[in-house]
């Protein structure tokens, strides 16, 4: 995709994001920051901050190997270039407990319209978001969801699946 096709496909995201139910009635979200090709979500960031929401960002913790939700509050301030050249929450920023979080939208490499994810391999996201009760949202271009998406045992499904063009709603 050409960097047009990706803002273009981001801000439709966005909105989408916007009018969901999930998000206007979430009192706590977990967001992430985007890699370059991932969809960019970034703006609702202080979006979600200035009507009050509680705002998490996954932070790598390396003595376990495992990321952890860490709250936001001022998105200038408490954002640093993190473990892998991701951005993530300083370590001034408190980790808040998952079950606090309403909300989780979860990058990907691929998504089936099933909630079915594939991540970039070493599980990071499958072990944050196990045993949840929040509803998680696979964040995606329509590019990259496909038909059917291999699923192991540790693998955890999505409640929806959002796109520039359509979103999913995967639950039972």
């Amino acid at each position: 995709m050409s960097a047009a096709q990706r803002h273009a496909g981001s801000a439709k995201i966005c909105a989408r994001l916007r009018d969901l139910a999930a998000w206007k009635n979430a009192k706590s979200v977990l967001l992430f920051a985007p890699m370059p090709a991932e969809p960019d979500i970034w703006p609702l960031l202080a979006e979600a901050l200035a009507a009050g929401k509680a705002v998490a960002l996954p932070r790598f913790n390396a003595a376990v190997r495992n990321y952890v939700a860490v709250r936001v509050l001022d998105w200038r301030n408490d954002v640093v270039s993190g473990h892998f050249g991701i951005r993530e929450p300083t370590v001034r920023c408190p980790e808040v407990p998952l079950n606090h979080l309403d909300l989780f939208l979860v990058p990907g490499i691929v998504f089936d319209w099933h909630g079915h994810r594939l991540g970039r391999g070493k599980g990071f996201y499958d072990r944050l978001l196990a045993n949840l009760s929040g509803v998680k949202c696979g964040i995606a271009f329509d590019e990259q969801v496909v038909k059917a998406v291999p699923v192991g045992p540790s693998d955890v499904r999505m409640d929806f699946v959002l796109t520039p063009a359509r979103g999913v709603n995967c639950g039972d």
